[in-house]
């Protein structure tokens, strides 16, 4: 612990306020992000925060996740958001405020929920604002470097959809039959808890839409059943169709990977393949019908049923057609997979650095001799 670093209470450091409502009926086209609990949900055409900016999420299974915004964004009231930064870096602030374990703050009961006025009067200790700039440059340098991958992805993503597009919208001799015959669903489950000391590679919506990465967790924190993902098999979200999911899990060897039950678990049959399911499932083809078929409420509330999805017709594309695709695409997948694995290995290091970074334990340059 350092005696030149101050400790002052957290409203003192940054002042939270609770966001504001946007019902999707009153959402625009536009390039504002909207940000909710678990970070970006959409996009709007009006901005009421200043960016840089952070958000808390205050409620649900995105509780106290903290989410960063370089530019303006209109924070949902889903979140508390970062009103006034009293002079401190905004992106220390984040760094700042994932630190804190916002679980033992708990103002609700049933449902998780984070009051301004409990976590306010929290005791922190901080750097001047030249030593923040330091601890940022090298947090962020790898949060830089993570987001570059997830870009590079997206780009990956979108290479390989057109490719799906070129090589299969235009053929013209198909057959007709039923979702079941290019994937079936695995509905293998486990239940983490009855392994409390083992790890696990979680995937769960909030936590990916957030890292693009699953949550390293033990068994005896994750507290309801789930799928086990399987090698070569592609995750596809029941949950509100309106903001696709189609994930293709890094499975390894060091640790099993499950998914929440909000998931399918989709693998390919012997005239399939695991790329050819991913872009089938993210062809518009797909998410024109995928969407028709929520049951429920608006919003989170939607799913889709799974046997919906097993006996949706579609047009069987010739075996030779999906080989040459699966083979042309391989390569990206592939580079996909390591740029997941370098995010990892790069988010791990973040992970590692940033409580001592915070907390004044570890020092950088001549202070520490880092």
């Amino acid at each position: 612990m350092r005696n030149d670093w101050k400790e002052i209470r957290l409203g003192d450091f940054v002042t939270l306020q609770r966001g504001h409502d946007l019902p999707e009926t009153q959402r625009k086209p536009g390039v504002i992000p909207i940000l909710g609990s678990f970070g970006i949900t959409g996009m709007h055409d009006t901005a009421v925060a200043k960016g840089p900016g952070v958000t808390v999420g205050r409620s649900g299974a995105s509780f106290g996740v903290v989410s960063y915004s370089p530019v303006d964004f209109w924070p949902l009231n889903t979140a508390l958001y970062v009103t006034d930064f009293h002079g401190n870096d905004a992106r220390f602030a984040y760094y700042l405020l994932k630190s804190i374990d916002f679980t033992r703050y708990n103002s609700g009961s049933a449902q998780p929920s984070l009051n301004r006025n409990f976590i306010h009067p929290i005791e922190i200790r901080v750097p001047d604002v030249a030593e923040q700039l330091e601890i940022v440059a090298l947090l962020g340098a790898l949060d830089d470097k993570i987001g570059l991958n997830w870009r590079m992805n997206e780009t990956l993503e979108a290479i390989a959809r057109a490719t799906f597009g070129l090589q299969m919208e235009g053929v013209d001799t198909f057959q007709e039959g039923k979702f079941s015959r290019i994937a079936t669903i695995s509905r293998d489950s486990i239940d983490p808890s009855a392994s409390p000391t083992e790890v696990f590679d979680h995937y769960s919506i909030p936590a990916y839409d957030e890292k693009r990465l699953p949550v390293i967790e033990r068994g005896a924190n994750i507290k309801s059943n789930k799928f086990i993902v399987h090698a070569n098999s592609v995750l596809l979200s029941k949950l509100n169709p309106r903001i696709p999911r189609i994930w293709m899990p890094n499975v390894g060897v060091e640790r099993r990977s499950i998914c929440s039950t909000e998931f399918l678990v989709l693998r390919p049959t012997e005239i399939s393949s695991r790329e050819f399911i991913y872009g089938f499932c993210s062809s518009p083809e797909f998410q024109d019908r995928f969407a028709t078929m929520v049951t429920g409420t608006s919003g989170s509330h939607q799913r889709v049923q799974p046997d919906y999805i097993e006996q949706m017709e579609i047009r069987l594309r010739p075996v030779h057609l999906v080989r040459k695709y699966s083979e042309t695409v391989a390569p990206l997948h592939e580079r996909y997979a390591n740029n997941l694995s370098e995010a990892r290995t790069l988010a791990v290091l973040r992970d590692a650095l940033l409580p001592n970074l915070i907390s004044g334990k570890l020092r950088i340059g001549a202070k520490e001799g880092f």
